[in-house]
C-alpha cells in the first residue's frame, strides 16, 4: 500500500494530486479512513492502467483531482473513495460486483449511480444524454452524494477541456449551462455554480471572455478607490451603533455581467457601474439592524429591496438585498447575510459534511433539496420519455419565484407567471385533476390567471371535474404539465377501453352473445394474431377506431378464429345503433365542421388511433367516407343526453346600428351564450354572419332560431350542417 509520508515520485503528476488529496483527508477523517482512500487509489490506478487523456496524463488524476474537491467540502470516506473509482466500471473490465467485494456495498452502489448508462446505437445523443441524467436522478433520490461526485467530475472535466476540439467544447458547455450549472444553483452550491458558469461562457465564446475579462481588469484599477471609501463609510457607520460585521467590495461574476449586457442590451460600463458590497454579521437581528442603518447612510431606489430571509429562495438561499444611490451617484447593490447565511449561500448541501455542528440548519437544506427531488422523481415517473424529462427539468431549474398564501396561512413558493392552476398541483396532484375555479384574496377569478406576490389562493374543486388539454397552454410548472399530461393520457386509455367494451358488446349481442361468455380459448388465439397482449390492449384499439369492432365480433364467432373475414352489406342490417350522450370525452368528438346535437340523426365514423367522429346525417363531409362500409358505425343520441353543445347559424340581417346587439340580446334572453361571430360578407344594406350558439338540443335550436326570425331586422336564417 502507498505510505502517504514516503518520498514517492513526485515527477508523476498523479503522485503530486495523492500527496494533495491525503493532506486534506487527513484534516477530518482517521488514519485508517485515509489508508482505505489510498487503497481505492491503487485498485483505480491499475484499473486504469495504460488510460490517458486527451492532455496526455494518465487518466488516474481526473478521479484523484474530482476527489480533491469533494475533500475540500469535507465528504465522508466511502464517497472518496467511490470519486476516485467513479469510472472504473465505465472505462474498464471492473465491474459493481468487484467493487463491493473489494471495499463495501455503499462505494459500490455510489459508482454505479455516477457510471453513465450505456449509449444505445438507436437512439440520437440527445436521447442518451437525457437517458444518463434521468438516471442520475433517480440515483440521487437514494443518495445525495452522487451528485455531489456528479458536479465535481464535471467541474474538472470542464477546467481540462483545453485539449477537446471546439465543438465538442461548445456542447458540453451548453449541456453543463443547461443541466449540471441550474443544478449547482437548486441545491444552493453557488461556488461551484459560478466556477461552472465561468469557464462554460470560456469555452462558448473565448474571444467574448478575453475581451470582457481585459476590459474588466482595466476598469478594476480605477474603482478602487471609489469601493474603499464606500467600504470605510459602511464600516464606520456600522460601528458607531455598536454593532461588529465584516464588509467586502463584491466581485461581480464574469458570466453574469456578460448575461445582463446580452439581456438587457447595455455597455460594459452601464453593468460595472452598479458597486456591489456584501456585510456579514453574526444574528438575523443584526441583518435588519444593519439595513436600517444603511438605508439611513444612503437613499434606498424604491421596489429593489428583496428580503430572502423571511422568505427563502427555494434553494434554501438567504440574505437580504437593497439597492442604494450611493456618494458620487452611483448605484450601489448591498446584500446583508450572517456569516452562517453566507457559508450556506456558498455551499448548499455540501454544508451537511462542512459544518457538522450546524445540525439544525443543514437538516434545513437537506430537507428542502430531498423534498425537490422528491417533486422531481414524481416527474421521471409520469413523464413519456426522457427528453420530456429534461423538458419539465429545465422548467424546474430556472424558477423566479412569487409567495403565494393558502387560506391556512402558509406559504408556497411559485414560479413567476405561474396561473392558478400550478398552484393548485403544487398543492396536490389530486387538486389538480379536481379545480373548476378559485378565489383570489376571496374574489373568484378564472383558472388561468397569473399568480401575483402576497395573494391568497383558494382553490375549489368538484368530484366531477376532470383536467382540460387547453391547460396546458396556461401551466408553466414542471409539476402541473407533467399532471395533466398523466391524466389525458390515462384517461383517455380508460375511456377507449370503456368504449371499445361497448362497442364489442353491441356488435356480439346482434349474434346473441355476451363478451364473458367467449372461450378463453378463443380469446388467447384471437389476441395472437391481433398483436395485442391483453383484451384490454384489444377494446383501447376498438375504442380508438384503430380496429373494427363488428371484424373483431366476427373472429370470436368463427369456427377457425384465423380464417380470412370478408364482411359484407347484409352484416351490417342487423347492428343496433350505438347510443351516445356527447359528453364521454376523447374517445367520442362532434364534428365540427356540421355541429351535431342531441335530436339530430347522425353516424359514426371511425378515426384511427383518435376514436369516433360523429357527423350530421346531412353532413356533406361524411358522404366520401360512408362508402368505405367497415369505417361507419349507426349513432343515436341518448334520451337523457345533458350538458351544451355548439351549434352554427348563418344569419342575414339588415345592416344597421345596434343589429348584432338585438340578435345577441334575443340569443341570450332564451338561456344560451355566444360562442363565436364571423361577419361572412358585408355592404351598406344587408351583413352575412355566421354565429355559433351552445344549446342543450335540437328543440332549444328551433325556439332561438324561431325568435331570431321574429325579428324585424333578420332577413333569413338557416343552421349550417356542412
Amino acid at each position: 500500500m502507498l505510505d502517504v509520508a514516503d518520498n514517492i515520485e513526485l515527477e508523476r503528476p498523479q503522485d503530486k494530486l495523492v500527496r494533495r488529496l491525503c493532506s486534506t483527508l487527513s484534516d477530518y477523517l482517521d488514519k485508517a479512513q485515509v489508508d482505505d482512500c489510498v487503497r481505492a487509489y491503487e485498485f483505480g490506478a491499475k484499473a486504469h492502467s495504460g488510460q490517458f487523456r486527451k492532455s496526455g496524463e494518465a487518466y488516474i488524476c481526473h478521479p484523484v483531482a474530482v476527489a480533491i474537491s469533494l475533500a475540500e467540502m469535507r465528504m465522508d470516506a466511502n464517497c472518496i473513495m467511490a470519486a476516485i473509482l467513479h469510472d472504473v466500471i465505465e472505462d474498464t473490465g471492473v465491474s459493481k460486483q468487484d467493487l463491493a467485494k473489494t471495499f463495501n456495498p455503499e462505494v459500490s452502489e455510489l459508482v454505479d449511480a455516477v457510471t453513465k448508462l450505456t449509449k444505445i446505437d438507436s437512439k440520437s445523443h440527445a436521447e442518451a444524454q437525457a437517458e444518463n441524467v434521468r438516471k442520475m436522478f433517480l440515483a440521487m433520490g437514494k443518495d445525495l452524494r452522487v451528485i455531489m461526485v456528479k458536479l465535481a467530475d464535471r467541474l474538472h472535466n470542464m477546467q481540462t477541456l483545453g485539449a477537446m476540439p471546439a465543438e465538442k467544447k461548445r456542447r458540453i458547455a451548453r449541456e453543463t449551462l443547461d443541466i449540471y450549472a441550474p443544478i449547482a444553483n437548486r441545491l444552493g452550491m453557488n461556488s461551484i455554480r459560478h466556477k461552472l458558469e465561468a469557464l462554460c461562457f470560456q469555452a462558448m465564446y473565448p474571444r467574448r471572455y478575453i475581451i470582457l475579462d481585459n476590459a474588466l481588469k482595466k476598469a478594476r484599477g480605477n474603482r478602487r478607490k471609489i469601493i474603499d471609501v464606500i467600504e470605510n463609510t459602511l464600516k464606520n457607520r456600522i460601528s458607531q451603533a455598536h454593532l461588529t460585521c465584516d464588509v467586502s467590495g463584491r466581485e461581480k461574476n464574469l458570466y453574469s455581467i456578460y448575461q445582463k449586457m446580452l439581456h438587457k442590451k447595455v455597455s460594459l460600463n452601464d453593468v460595472f457601474d452598479v458597486y456591489a458590497f456584501r456585510i456579514f454579521c453574526d444574528t438575523v437581528d443584526d441583518c435588519y439592524r444593519i439595513l436600517g442603518i444603511v438605508h439611513n447612510l444612503y437613499k434606498p431606489i424604491p421596489g429593489r429591496f428583496k428580503d430572502y430571509i423571511a422568505l427563502p429562495k427555494a434553494n434554501g438561499y438567504q440574505s437580504l438585498h437593497t439597492i442604494l444611490i450611493g456618494p458620487f451617484g452611483f448605484p450601489i447593490e448591498i446584500q446583508i447575510r450572517s456569516h452562517e447565511m453566507h457559508r450556506m449561500a456558498e455551499s448548499g448541501i455540501a454544508a451537511h459534511w462542512l459544518y457538522k455542528s450546524d445540525d439544525d440548519k443543514n437538516d434545513k437544506f437537506q430537507d428542502r433539496a430531498n423534498e425537490w427531488l422528491r417533486d422531481l422523481l414524481e416527474l421521471q415517473q409520469t413523464a413519456g420519455d426522457s427528453l420530456e424529462f429534461i423538458d419539465n427539468l429545465k422548467i424546474d431549474l430556472f424558477p423566479q419565484e412569487v409567495f403565494v398564501f393558502t387560506p391556512k396561512g402558509e406559504i408556497i413558493k411559485m414560479p413567476r407567471g405561474a396561473s392558478i392552476i400550478d398552484f393548485a398541483y403544487a398543492v396536490h396532484t389530486d387538486i389538480g385533476n379536481a379545480c373548476v375555479s378559485a378565489r383570489v384574496d376571496r374574489k373568484l377569478v378564472p383558472l388561468q390567471t397569473r399568480l401575483e406576490n402576497g395573494v391568497t389562493v383558494e382553490v375549489i374543486t368538484a368530484i366531477w371535474a376532470r383536467p382540460n388539454p387547453l391547460w396546458l397552454n396556461y401551466v408553466t410548472t414542471a409539476k402541473a404539465r407533467s399532471g395533466i399530461r398523466n391524466y389525458l393520457k390515462n384517461f383517455k386509455q380508460q375511456e377507449a377501453i370503456s368504449l371499445g367494451r361497448r362497442l364489442l358488446d353491441k356488435e356480439l349481442q346482434a349474434m346473441h352473445l355476451q363478451l364473458e361468455n367467449i372461450d378463453k380459448s378463443r380469446m388467447k388465439s384471437l389476441l395472437e394474431i391481433s398483436d395485442n397482449q391483453t383484451l384490454d390492449e384489444l377494446l383501447e384499439d376498438i375504442g380508438l377506431g384503430n380496429k373494427m369492432p363488428f371484424l373483431v365480433a366476427k373472429r370470436l364467432t368463427q369456427a377457425d378464429v384465423h380464417a380470412a373475414v370478408r364482411l359484407e352489406d347484409k352484416d351490417q342490417t342487423h347492428r343496433t345503433p350505438l347510443v351516445i350522450k356527447g359528453t364521454e370525452g376523447m374517445v367520442i368528438t362532434l364534428a365540427k365542421c356540421c355541429r351535431p346535437i342531441p335530436g339530430d340523426s347522425i353516424i359514426g365514423f371511425f378515426n384511427p388511433g383518435k376514436g369516433i367522429v360523429v357527423h350530421h346525417h346531412e353532413c356533406r363531409n361524411s358522404n366520401e367516407v360512408r362508402k368505405k362500409q367497415t369505417s361507419w358505425l349507426d349513432v343515436e343520441w341518448s334520451q337523457d343526453a345533458t350538458g351544451e353543445f355548439p351549434a352554427e347559424l348563418r344569419l342575414e340581417v339588415l345592416n344597421q346600428r345596434g343589429s348584432l346587439a338585438t340578435v345577441a340580446t334575443t340569443i341570450s334572453e332564451n338561456n344560451s351564450n355566444i360562442e363565436n361571430v364571423t361577419v361572412i360578407e358585408q355592404d351598406s344594406r344587408v351583413s352575412v354572419d355566421l354565429i355559433t350558439v351552445s344549446v342543450k338540443d335540437r328543440v332549444h335550436l328551433a325556439k332561438i332560431m324561431r325568435k331570431l326570425k321574429d325579428l324585424a331586422i333578420v332577413i333569413k336564417i338557416t343552421r349550417v350542417k356542412a
